[in-house]
């Protein structure tokens, strides 16, 4: 009865929850009148058109849903279905950090583990994990509080920078105030409100770039950048390879603003599947193994 409750509830009418349960109409409101009978309360404010929990029956959904979500996990741990990592994993990431570390990592896993198969979403937006069936996602910035399990494996920084020859025609800025005579480029999906912050002796400030080149794909800020088109902000990781070839160099290092972390986020609570707490663990190991190689020291 409670899996009818929780289906009228969530479908809000006894026809679209007969349909979801594969039930006639008939059969689910009487199972639902039994259980109010039962309880000796209405849960359900009815009219003709519309079904509408009652007070009492939306304090009874959040217990439901949780007996529910114990059962189903009792029911997994029966079946063995948390001893043996199997099945499918969809992960999520930003697109670079994905390309450099996810996708180096995600062979590993299916070797180290032959019944799991993964699919993956690399795009630099947030993924909502639960409206696009994603299990696992790295996500680069302070988390919200949210019903999400989350484990941290790792540290990376703002940080700006242009190409050599660039700096060699314009010179380098030596505080932020110096931006307003160079030219930029806009990354704009790291860009909060549009602004670059920057800290240094706890002191803050910000500019707003008017940039010439702006995009929400990290590989053509980069190659603008490299290219001499202006003074770029990214994450660290994002242009270690070009910092290391002296493509491009850093600039007002020492006004970067603090670390964002780095987090491995899944939707699972309380008792994990094999297939998730497989893929984490495999994750967070190769991220904190290899994190300094896709990653650049501050200046001193």
């Amino acid at each position: 009865m409670m899996t009818v409750f929780v289906a009228v509830a969530e479908e809000m009418g006894f026809a679209p929850a007969a349909r979801r349960l594969n039930m006639t109409p008939p059969t689910v409101t009487r199972a639902v009148s039994t259980l109010e009978d039962s309880l000796g309360v209405r849960l359900f404010h009815r009219t003709t058109r519309s079904v509408h929990l009652s007070q009492t029956g939306e304090g009874y959904l959040a217990d439901c849903r949780r007996i529910l979500a114990e059962v189903e996990a009792a029911d997994r741990l029966a079946a063995g279905l948390y001893a043996t990592p199997r099945g499918k994993v969809t992960i999520t990431a930003p697109i670079l950090f994905g390309r450099k570390m996810v996708a180096p990592a995600i062979l590993g896993l299916l070797e180290r583990y032959p019944e799991i198969s993964v699919s993956t979403i690399f795009v630099d937006r947030i993924v909502h994990l639960v409206d696009e069936g994603v299990d696992v996602a790295l996500r680069i910035a302070e988390l919200p509080h949210s019903s999400l399990s989350a484990i941290k494996v790792g540290e990376v920084r703002r940080v700006l920078c242009a190409s050599p020859a660039y700096l060699d025609q314009y010179g380098e800025p030596m505080t932020p105030s110096d931006l307003i005579n160079h030219q930029t480029i806009d990354f704009n999906a790291m860009t909060a409100g549009g602004e670059w912050c920057f800290s240094k002796d706890n002191e803050t400030e910000s500019f707003r770039p008017s940039s010439r080149v702006s995009s929400n794909n990290g590989d053509v800020t980069i190659a603008a950048a490299v290219a001499g088109f202006g003074i770029v902000r990214m994450l660290s990781y994002q242009v270690a390879n070009q910092i290391r070839s002296g493509e491009l160099k850093l600039v007002l290092d020492t006004y970067c603003p603090p670390s964002v972390p780095v987090h491995i986020v899944h939707k699972e609570t309380g008792l994990t599947s094999a297939r998730i707490r497989a893929v984490v663990d495999f994750l967070g190991n190769h991220i904190r193994s290899n994190f300094r190689s896709i990653d650049v020291p501050r200046l001193e």
